[in-house]
């Protein structure tokens, strides 16, 4: 694994937790009149970014934008919130587990035994 590749992971991994953060606020205002839900976006500059090289990924920042509309929809969608929210989880965990192989390997190969 390149630094590369784990820069990309880190910042994938900021922008998952703003995500996070965002969905529990539209849960905790589920229920406020005239709530708009706010959504994360960072996948499609972080890409952008990666064919441009490190300095360009480092310099990605996480949008909180509010989260587009159907004609007619108002309000939290709760399932939709939830169901985002698993896969966010899920997302992060698995980065999480991607970078601590890396660095149990990291290790490994600095200490030179098992």
């Amino acid at each position: 694994m390149t630094a590369m590749s784990a820069t990309l992971m880190l910042k994938a991994m900021d922008g998952l937790a703003l995500r996070a953060q965002a969905i529990a606020q539209n849960i905790a205002n589920a229920s406020s009149p005239r709530y708009r839900p706010m959504a994360v976006t960072f996948e499609d500059a972080l890409a952008r970014a990666a064919a441009q090289g490190p300095e360009a990924v480092a310099a990605v920042t996480p949008q909180i934008v509010p989260e587009p509309r159907a004609f007619g929809q108002s309000g939290v969608r709760i399932d939709l919130e939830l169901a985002d929210a698993s896969t966010t989880s899920g997302r992060y965990a698995a980065l999480a587990e991607l970078l601590n192989r890396r660095l149990q390997l990291e290790a490994l190969a600095v200490s030179g035994t098992r």
